[in-house]
């Protein structure tokens, strides 16, 4: 079978019965105005912010910007974008950016390219912000020397919902289980020490990182209420059940996140990234 393009293989997964929830959940309906407005109102978005901020004017630099919801979203909330796609397709890509500034005349700067070497002058930005970008990059580490130099001192860059697998046959069952990965052969995770070892070796500060449940950036198409539950149930199931005599505890709650964040061997499992240039 030979490969599909990206914009090919949403659009084929698009038109499979029963996936409704699922193109939703991952942004893939049209009109891209409407998948761009639902994450703007999103709990994951709302996240987003809290750890960026307002933009006020300040330049933020959307890496990998896809179809344009996040960039549309970070528009909204007074950054300055400019969105960094490689991808030209009308549904996925590019011209679905486009399609957006059109529709609201929002002033998105776009550009269309690709490659580890980001076509932006040293201290362009105030920010990053990348949604599902550097575990498909082929160079982790010259990447994360580019966030390194387009961010001004002091910048941060917000890297979400990247997945990690361990070793090559976690990457192999996630690539297997991954519904989109045969059609395109797009699909890469690197080991959560390569991520965090690019960014120290790039000199970028990792102020926080989070695994699959700690953080709605990575819960998500789950609700924070969800997450929350989840949480009690970890709890409520650790020390030999003990802990429902001590879910209560927000200490003990954090504690065994951690314990089983650190346990959690799942391939292809999400983690987020927030760093600082300093």
């Amino acid at each position: 079978m030979s490969r599909l393009t990206w914009e090919e293989a949403v659009r084929w997964f698009r038109e499979q019965p029963n996936n409704k929830a699922e193109v939703q959940n991952n942004y893939f309906d049209l009109p891209v105005l409407a998948a761009a407005e639902r994450f703007a109102r999103s709990e994951e978005f709302a996240e987003v912010m809290r750890l960026l901020g307002p933009g006020n004017g300040k330049r933020i630099l959307d890496l990998g910007a896809g179809n344009g919801i996040a960039s549309f979203a970070l528009a909204k909330n007074g950054w300055r974008v400019t969105a960094l796609e490689p991808d030209a397709s009308a549904e996925v890509g590019v011209d679905a950016i486009r399609a957006i500034c059109e529709d609201t005349g929002l002033p998105i700067e776009i550009v269309h390219e690709g490659g580890h070497l980001l076509p932006f002058a040293d201290e362009s930005f105030d920010a990053v912000h990348a949604r599902q970008v550097l575990h498909h990059v082929p160079d982790l580490e010259a990447m994360a020397s580019e966030l390194f130099r387009v961010l001004r001192p002091g910048g941060r860059c917000l890297t979400t919902r990247d997945h990690v697998a361990d070793n090559d046959e976690q990457l192999e069952q996630f690539r297997n289980e991954h519904p989109l990965h045969a059609l395109y052969g797009g699909e890469h995770a690197y080991p959560l020490a390569r991520y965090l070892g690019a960014f120290r070796q790039a000199d970028l500060r990792v102020l926080e990182f989070w695994g699959p449940i700690e953080s709605i950036l990575n819960f998500f198409p789950g609700s924070e209420q969800e997450r929350q539950r989840t949480i009690r149930q970890v709890a409520k199931h650790s020390c030999f059940r003990l802990g429902r005599l001590f879910a209560w505890s927000r200490g003990f709650r954090d504690a065994q996140l951690r314990r089983f964040t650190q346990n959690d061997r799942t391939p292809g499992r999400i983690y987020s990234f927030l760093l600082e240039r300093p």
